[in-house]
């Protein structure tokens, strides 16, 4: 297991092999973190943002494909700005001196080794909220393994149960079966949720001190692949986990553009997300919903580097 950029890449489960301080991983990126934003973010679910917001951190480049990310801009075009290791334990404590709720690590895969140095000499220095570490669960369990004892709550996506979806979608291939290994080791880790019972309630919920939810986006035409991954979700990790179902999706990226997508450029139907919430009922799993509403461009951030 690859530990340092300095060595040839295994951090994701592409293992692309590449020596990071000479050219950029298949995740387009090299040695140095690259980050777009630093602030409080307010359209976590409710136990995450809280009434003060969660300190999200956006990291440049990616693992996966997604053809329709709402973060392209960062994720695919690779916009952001090289800080040091240093600089980013600076902004951990920046925001929690903002009074953010957790810090939250957004897309953070293939930065682990730095990410690590960085709560390390943050921590040192004071840093007290827990850590988020928000991805879209495509994650080698090695690398997540390096993360025991500095992570605090997981907020893993599961996309997809189809191979076929996946692939087409993601460029993800094995994303299903990585994706619950994944999950099974931050269970082990993070255990049940914990809940802040002294904190500030946020539409009926306390700030989340421990724990993991798993978050599913209901896609276009792919409701009943949606099904699948809320019934397995279900009967492996049952009340051990929270669940967020995400109607949010909106058509970014390639979707928009090529027409190989254009089923996929559309917003879901209410009939597509209410087979999902039956799902999920059925499945008896707790956590969030949200509403169809949530179907909105002005969630995504603006990456104009304000924090970096």
């Amino acid at each position: 297991m690859s530990g340092s950029v300095s060595e040839k890449c295994e951090l994701c489960p592409r293992r692309c092999g590449v020596v990071r301080s000479e050219r950029a991983g298949f995740c387009g990126m090299g040695e140095r973190v690259v980050a777009a934003r630093a602030g409080l973010h307010m359209w976590e679910e409710p136990c995450i943002s809280g009434e003060r917001g969660s300190g999200a951190v956006f990291f440049s480049g990616c693992v996966m494909r997604c053809k329709f990310c709402q973060n392209n801009e960062i994720s695919r075009e690779k916009k952001g700005k090289e800080i040091s290791v240093e600089r980013l334990a600076e902004i951990f404590l920046e925001l929690e001196e903002q009074g953010a709720l957790n810090i939250n690590l957004v897309n953070p895969t293939h930065f682990v080794p730095q990410i690590i140095r960085s709560l390390e000499l943050a921590k040192m220095r004071g840093l007290q909220v827990p850590i988020v570490y928000n991805s879209g669960g495509y994650e080698s369990v090695e690398t997540l393994k390096m993360l025991d004892g500095l992570v605090d709550i997981y907020l893993p996506d599961v996309k997809y149960f189809d191979d076929e979806l996946a692939v087409k979608l993601s460029s993800a291939p094995r994303y299903f079966e990585i994706a619950m290994s994944s999950v099974s080791e931050m269970v082990r880790q993070t255990g049940k949720p914990v809940f802040d019972e002294n904190g500030e309630e946020c539409c009926g919920t306390k700030p989340l001190l421990r724990g993991t939810i798993v978050r599913h986006l209901v896609l276009p035409n792919c409701y009943k692949d949606s099904m699948e991954v809320i019934k397995r979700v279900g009967e492996r990790f049952g009340g051990e986990i929270l669940f967020s179902l995400m109607s949010q999706y909106t058509p970014f990226g390639e979707v928009k553009t090529n027409p190989d997508f254009a089923k996929m450029n559309r917003r879901i139907t209410t009939f597509e997300y209410e087979k999902a919430l039956d799902a999920v009922l059925e499945a008896g799993l707790q956590g969030f919903m949200q509403e169809k509403s949530s179907a909105k461009e002005e969630y995504t951030p603006s990456f104009d580097f304000t924090g970096i």
